[in-house]
């Protein structure tokens, strides 16, 4: 299952991001890295309103990031995206509040959630992330255990 979302319909529905803030598509990009982490799902995120010379796709990890070119907006581009899947569509979350996008992308048999609830299970999947880290000491590998292994052994003289 993957999803397929408007990022400028999704971030004013975030606590803490809006439209205004310059880093306002890297941020929410950052947010969905963590949910693909801990739901291990894969994200389409579309911004559209790109300037020139800044469209294509863009990968970061599990998160496949669309800059639209201007002329065209993010809700025709996620349309093109889920026609082009065919029988796939079933297999993919639409996310967005535009009800006309919703009404094409049920009929093209996406899935779909609003921006406000995706927006919840975003946060919910934030907070699980960082409690797992908190949780959860680093833990160090082989040669790292070795390396303090000889430190000790040595009594720290050897520390680089």
């Amino acid at each position: 299952m993957s999803y397929l979302i408007d990022g400028h319909n999704l971030i004013p529905k975030i606590n803490g991001l809006s439209l205004q803030q310059i880093d306002d598509e890297a941020r929410l990009v950052d947010m969905l890295q963590v949910f693909c982490r801990v739901h291990r799902k894969k994200v389409e995120v579309y911004f559209d309103q790109v300037p020139a010379g800044r469209a294509g796709i863009r990968r970061f990890g599990m998160v496949t990031v669309h800059f639209v070119r201007q002329g065209l907006a993010a809700d025709e581009a996620i349309l093109e995206k889920i026609s082009q899947l065919h029988q796939s569509a079933r297999n993919c979350i639409v996310v967005t509040s535009d009800r006309h996008i919703q009404v094409q992308a049920r009929a093209m048999h996406a899935g779909v959630i609003s921006s406000e609830e995706f927006s919840i299970q975003l946060t919910e999947s934030l907070q699980k992330s960082s409690e797992k880290s908190k949780s959860q000491p680093e833990k160090l590998n082989q040669d790292e255990v070795e390396e303090w292994l000889h430190i000790f052994r040595a009594g720290g003289k050897h520390i680089k």
